[in-house]
């Protein structure tokens, strides 16, 4: 039987990833800090067993998962907090960089003496940090830095036989964008997220984007020159 660990998995994609892979089979590792969550998805099925510890904490993730191996390793754990006005909280920046990028290094760190050949490691970018979007200077930062430490990781791990895949997605309905006060174009539910990964995750891609429509819209917003893609961004600014 397969195992398959999956942090952020109390709520949103991760959740719904649990649910997924366990109805198919696989022995589920789900981590979160919240129990009655994870308690909730362990009576969905059998196969799931919940993990409560802090991803942002390294020592936290060295002990809850010092008993870990698992087949493929999925880090989607995430949160945002969006700056208004320019104003610059560090605190703020410091909880976003602790939760989506040293989080996932937390774990890796933690899990990287038994990930053997074969085994796959998905880290969960964002499609956030293609422009620089007002308000997202710590969400997109920590999800750049995301995407150049698996991009960069995988070169160095293919020669053990890890493979390590990328997720971007754009907006996804769940507990963390439900609170957004702004439309978000080409939202998709977690069931097509989960759908998209897994299909992603199954052919072996290196990186996995959607939705498609919405993405392509936002690489070539990106590849404008930098005085149109600041011209264009500087109406989402709030006054």
């Amino acid at each position: 039987m397969k195992t398959v660990l999956i942090t952020g998995a109390s709520s949103g994609i991760g959740e719904g990833l649990a649910k997924s892979w366990a109805d198919d089979g696989w022995q589920v590792i789900a981590c979160g800090r919240d129990r009655q969550r994870l308690d909730a998805l362990e009576q969905y099925h059998g196969r799931i067993s919940g993990r409560v510890f802090d991803i942002t904490d390294a020592n936290a993730c060295q002990q809850a998962l010092a008993d870990c191996a698992a087949d493929l390793v999925i880090l989607c754990a995430g949160t945002c907090e969006y700056m208004d006005q320019g104003v610059i909280d560090a605190a703020s920046v410091e909880r976003v960089m602790a939760t989506n990028f040293m989080g996932p290094v937390n774990c890796l760190a933690a899990l990287q003496s038994r990930l053997t050949p074969g085994c796959r490691v998905v880290l969960v970018s964002s499609m956030a940090h293609w422009l620089h979007f007002p308000r997202a200077e710590a969400y997109g930062a920590s999800k750049a830095a995301v995407t150049w430490f698996a991009r960069c990781l995988r070169l160095e791990w293919e020669r053990k036989g890890i493979a390590v895949t990328v997720v971007f997605p754009g907006f996804v309905d769940t507990p963390l964008t439900q609170k957004n006060d702004f439309a978000m174009p080409g939202l998709v539910s977690v069931e097509e997220a989960v759908r998209a990964i897994r299909r992603g995750v199954a052919k072996g891609k290196a990186e996995i984007a959607f939705p498609q429509g919405f993405g392509l819209v936002l690489r070539a917003l990106g590849a404008l020159p930098a005085f149109a893609q600041r011209a264009l961004l500087r109406r989402m600014v709030r006054p």
